[in-house]
């Protein structure tokens, strides 16, 4: 399902992947740059708030309550697709394990010792599911796929080209890359994403991407929209 929105100014934040540390600067930030402003404003963060960074469920509990200075809007992430396929089907933690999942498991306190040697998914799966608060199920129940207001329309990894976005399937809006990265069609309009870590956030006519790799570089991405104008915010 795509929100629309009718903000006026956009704040869009890319992906997480545990840095709470990182995410809170940027919570600081964007309530210092909203304050004083009358502006209705929106906070998008576009998914993988778990996975490969330290603190996977400080991430969760943290946005569990809206910490933004605005509206916000939580979105969906590959990476959190990967976590629920966990739970339903424990074997799937077999490629989990290489994606950031170990990282996530323990930081819910779970041992990943066996998983690291292909063993009990099971009893992991159910220790996860276990450690899961209301709060944090509830929020991953919420997540939506895309976000759209004006000129920008914002999603995880990106679009399939030549397809309207009420028909984009969930399994593009998650975990596409090259058809959608090497296009420069005009969309209609700017698709805003993140999925695919690059060193300097890509400002380009038909997309802006944003995931700048914070469990890996230290650094976490905001860019804000109002009107055809944008800046960025970076902790």
């Amino acid at each position: 399902m795509t929100i629309e929105t009718s903000a006026e100014r956009l704040y869009v934040i890319g992906d997480i992947h545990g840095r709470l540390d990182l995410l809170e600067r940027l919570i600081e930030k964007i309530s210092h740059d909203a304050a004083g402003h009358e502006l209705r404003s929106l906070t998008v963060t576009l998914g993988d708030y778990v996975d490969r960074g330290p603190d996977s469920r400080g991430v969760l509990d943290r946005l569990t309550q809206n910490p933004f200075a605005t509206a916000y809007v939580p979105l969906k992430g590959n990476h959190e697709a990967m976590l629920e396929a966990f739970l339903r089907d424990p074997g799937f933690g077999a490629h989990w394990r290489y994606n950031g999942g170990l990282e996530t498991l323990t930081s819910f306190g779970i041992p990943v010792e066996p998983l690291m040697r292909g063993r009990d998914f099971d009893r992991a799966a159910a220790q996860l599911d276990a450690a899961l608060t209301p709060a944090q199920r509830s929020f991953l129940g919420s997540l939506r796929l895309s976000s759209s207001h004006g000129k920008y329309f914002m999603c995880h990894a990106g679009i399939r080209p030549g397809v309207a976005f009420e028909r984009q399937a969930d399994e593009d809006l998650l975990w596409i890359r090259d058809e959608f990265l090497m296009s420069t069609m005009d969309f209609g309009k700017v698709v805003v994403h993140g999925h695919t870590p690059v060193d300097e956030p890509e400002v380009l006519p038909n997309r802006i991407n944003i995931d700048t790799g914070a469990f890996a570089t230290g650094r976490l991405t905001c860019v804000v929209l109002e009107g055809s104008a944008h800046r960025l915010i970076t902790a």
